[in-house]
């Protein structure tokens, strides 16, 4: 039995040239095989190319030494700041929540961080005090830009944390190390209308080789709210015209933003995206994979269009601000708004960033607005007790609701169904703090009282979120042998 048991094993897998590397046999991936300090340790490299293998079995190998030699350090009771700093490094790749640009911006962090504090590395992380975290902290902030220190700062605290757990210290001396109020961002000018129209022409007809492509990259985002890296990899596939929908996925890679790979987001076309999309695509008939986009970035073409009408300058992230500004403006609700842009806290960040309006949308608001007239109002009359409406036709419309299903979703125990009931039944059954409640749970976020007024969004992205086989599966229970047909989803 040993015999066959070690064949097998061995039979799995495939010796190679290389030390330390041995391919599995079925798969054909190479795997890192190493010993340190008496420990065996495997690990995927994730490839079944064997350059690219070697490559990261030396990174691999580097970084379990150093992690070993860091772990020695703290059981002789000695750590360095460099030791501690190493195992935040370990720490800060190994996140997934982080995307490459995060972890790559932190590096450059910590990489500025050890310039101006040149002996920090070397120190015995235990002996470095708090004045001097403070001193460090007064002379970094007159060298670098507020957000920079701060950021700088969090991750030094963030190492002495890693010291503390450690066992390698008590305190935190980065704590004395102030952060700095930072510069309040720039006043963003967007364009009126007449103005972006004109913006776009004059970079189409700027004869530039990328002219055409460049004025449809900048409708492109204007007229979806795309970021720039989001625009770049959607496809023909991922517009469904059909529906009027376009699915944003982001890079295979990393996917969007505050997400993890593989999920997406739902953003409508307007009818202006919808006829630059018909317009791009003509009679052609472009690979689903193709992208929609020829360019994928046109910094310059704006900055020159911008400096040739004499408008301020602006940037691709401006045309989502333009975006979500001309919606609100359109009477768009900010929740609604939230989620096409890819947000996840039900509006709070839209209400904070995007609740400006444009100088003339402003300017016809405030004509509205009057002091030296007095409000007109109007006499209500009160009803004769006759003319009092009663409660009964209400408790029948209720009633009457409640008879065309062979379900009580409403009085069911799961969130979910009551959420999918109410919000396909037109008469108010459950209480509103209940279908609230209900509605939260069933999103999976805070759900604001507005956005039921609009039960059909709420659907859609309920849908997009567990899926239509999810849907149809609560459907065939909840509205079973019911007599109306006429749902939202």
């Amino acid at each position: 039995m040993k015999t066959n048991s070690s064949e097998n094993t061995e039979s799995r897998w495939q010796k190679t040239p290389v030390a330390n590397l041995v391919r599995h046999v079925q798969s054909g991936n190479y795997y890192a095989r190493i010993r340190v300090r008496g420990k065996l340790i495997w690990k995927s490299l994730k490839t079944d190319r064997i350059s690219v293998a070697k490559l990261r079995l030396g990174d691999f190998h580097k970084e379990e030494r150093q992690r070993a030699a860091t772990q020695a350090a703290v059981a002789r009771g000695k750590m360095t700041f460099g030791d501690a700093l190493e195992a935040y490094r370990q720490k800060l790749q190994n996140d997934p929540n982080f995307k490459p640009k995060t972890k790559e911006y932190y590096e450059f962090r910590i990489k500025a961080m050890l310039e101006s504090w040149p002996d920090l590395k070397n120190k015995d992380v235990s002996k470095i005090s708090r004045s001097e975290c403070e001193s460090w902290s007064i002379a970094n902030a007159k060298d670098a830009s507020s957000s920079s220190h701060n950021h700088t700062i969090g991750i030094l605290r963030q190492v002495f944390k890693i010291a503390i757990e450690a066992g390698a210290r008590y305190d935190n001396p980065a704590l004395a190390a102030k952060r700095v109020k930072e510069h309040t961002k720039k006043q963003i000018v967007l364009p009126e209308s007449s103005q972006f129209e004109k913006l776009v022409e004059e970079i189409r007809s700027s004869g530039s080789g990328f002219a055409k492509p460049s004025a449809e990259l900048v409708q492109f985002l204007a007229y979806g709210g795309f970021r720039k890296t989001e625009a770049n990899h959607i496809t023909w596939a991922d517009c469904d015209f059909a529906r009027g929908k376009i699915s944003v996925k982001g890079s295979p890679e990393t996917g969007l933003k505050w997400r993890r790979v593989g999920e997406s987001r739902i953003v409508p076309m307007i009818p202006e995206m919808r006829q630059l999309l018909e317009k791009i695509k003509g009679d052609k008939s472009p690979a689903p994979n193709a992208p929609v986009m020829q360019v994928f970035e046109c910094k310059k073409s704006i900055a020159t269009a911008c400096k040739k009408l004499g408008i301020p300058r602006f940037t691709h992230h401006d045309l989502r601000h333009l975006f979500a500004t001309r919606c609100i403006e359109s009477g768009v609700d900010i929740p609604t708004v939230s989620r096409w842009l890819g947000h996840k806290d039900g509006g709070a960040l839209a209400m904070k960033v995007y609740g400006h309006l444009r100088d003339q949308h402003s300017t016809n608001m405030a004509q509205k607005v009057t002091f030296l007239e007095e409000p007109k109002t109007d006499v209500a009359m009160q009803p004769s007790q006759k003319d009092k409406p009663t409660a009964e036709p209400q408790k029948k419309t209720t009633a009457q609701a409640k008879a065309t299903y062979s379900y009580p979703w409403w009085a069911s125990n799961n969130a979910v169904e009551v959420f999918l009931g109410q919000a396909n039944e037109p008469v108010q059954i459950v209480p509103q703090a209940k279908y609230i409640e209900a509605a939260k749970q069933a999103m999976g976020r805070e759900v604001f009282e507005q956005e039921l007024t609009e039960p059909q969004a709420l659907l859609e992205e309920f849908q997009e979120r567990v899926g239509i086989a999810t849907v149809e599966k609560l459907k065939s229970k909840i509205f079973i042998n019911q007599k109306k047909t006429n749902h939202l989803i």
